[in-house]
Order: structure tokens, then sequence, then C-alpha cells
């Protein structure tokens, strides 16, 4: 299996394999490459619907450029003694483009990995940065995304200095959320059962979905109480002592 940065070949073929619709993973195998160097390839360049092999090819030799008069990265401070740095930046690149595939943006998806990751439970702006090696500009830009989701929590310590914490509590308030929604999908469609009629084949369609909703959103809901209850996980993702 090749090592070493993607060519320019290489892109011209993921971007044909994206136009025909391939899997990453068969895009990856034609190409005898791990399937998460393609996803992470197409994830940092526009996504499968906006990916370009020479935009990308562009953007990769201006990452190159850039980095040759930036300071070295830091090692990730989550990594203990006796742990294989290589694998945790591994692992870290990882759930970064799993956190883009979920609709993050690049730094903004690094950002909340790092917190995650990092065993000091906290990072400043600083820390983030040279973690990642971006600009202080990028890292407030994800910050501030980050906090209008509620993924992050801001705490400010002695000498004014912010230090920033992945909340804990947010997968809950996640569920939740996916439980309400649920719930007004099906309220809306009992109105179209109402309009249209409960005996006709569009209010049955119907029907059944805010059935099918109502159930799925109840069960959420109860699991994630449960969930909570059970593992008492405070706003900072630390388990609670009973």
């Amino acid at each position: 299996m090749p090592a070493g940065r993607l060519t320019k070949q290489e892109r011209q073929q993921i971007a044909l394999g994206l136009a025909d619709d391939l899997a990453y993973a068969e895009i990856a195998r034609r190409l005898d490459r791990p399937t998460s160097t393609v996803t992470r390839e197409v994830m940092r360049n526009g996504g499968p619907t906006g990916y370009r092999a020479d935009l990308a090819q562009r953007a990769t030799e201006q990452r190159a450029h850039q980095s040759r008069g930036a300071a070295p990265r830091a090692a990730p401070s989550s990594v203990a003694d006796g742990v294989d740095s290589r694998a945790v930046r591994e692992y870290e690149e990882q759930f970064t483009t799993l956190f883009m595939q979920s609709g993050l943006p690049r730094v903004a998806a690094g950002v909340l990995t790092s917190l995650y990751t990092t065993n000091a439970g906290s990072l400043t702006a600083a820390e983030l940065v040279q973690r990642l090696g971006v600009s202080p500009g990028s890292v407030s830009k994800a910050i501030a995304l980050l906090e209008s989701q509620g993924l992050v929590i801001r705490e400010r310590t002695e000498g004014r200095r912010e230090r920033y914490i992945a909340d804990g509590d947010v997968w809950f308030q996640s569920m939740i959320a996916a439980a309400r929604s649920n719930a007004q999908i099906a309220e809306t469609a009992r109105q179209g059962v109402r309009l249209l009629g409960a005996n006709t084949p569009s209010g049955t369609r119907l029907e059944n979905m805010a059935r099918f909703m109502d159930f799925v959103g109840e069960s959420i809901a109860r699991a994630a109480e449960q969930a909570r209850g059970l593992l008492m996980v405070d706003g900072a993702g630390q388990v609670k002592d009973e």
C-alpha cells in the first residue's frame, strides 16, 4: 500500500470515482490507499459534491508551502507515556473526519477533537493554535461556531485567560432536540391526515409516518434520560460521584 501524499493523478481518480458515485472504500481499493485517506481528502476539499482534483491539488501545495514557514505542530498533550504519538494523531484525524462528515468545518472539527482527546480537560486558544497549526482567527471563528451550537463551554480563569471545554452534556441535548424534531414531524403529518382524510391512501401514509416518528422520538428521549441518569455525566464530560 503506497504511503505519502496523494498525487495529482490519484486526486483525478478520486474525482472520477465520485462522479461515478463510488463509495470511498471502493475508490480507496482502486488506489490501494486506506479508506480514511480518501475520506479525509474529500471532506477537506469540498465534500463529495464539491470535490475538484485541481483545486484539491492546489490547496495541498499551498498548505505544504505554508507549513514550511510555520512552527512545527506540537505533539498532542493527550499523549501519555508509552502511547504511540503517531497512532494518536491518526486517531485524531479519523475523529476529525467524522465530525466533518456530520457537517462541521475542518478547523471546528479539529477543535472539538482536541478538546475531547486532551487529558487536561480544557485548552486555551493559544494551545489550540499550536495543536492544530492554524491561525488565531481560525480558532476564534471555530470556537464561536461551536459555542453557537452548544458544543463547547467557555470559562475564564485567573488573568482573564479563557479556556474551552467540550460540553459533556451536549449529546443528551442533541438527542432531546432530535426527539422534539420527530414530534414536530409527527404533528405535521397528522395535520395532513386531518386535511386529506384518514381513509385516503395519503392519509394512511401520513398516519403511519406519525406513528413511527412518535415511537422513535419517545424511545430516543427515554433512552437519553436513562443514560444521563445512569452515567451521571456533568457539563464538562466528567462522571459525577454518586
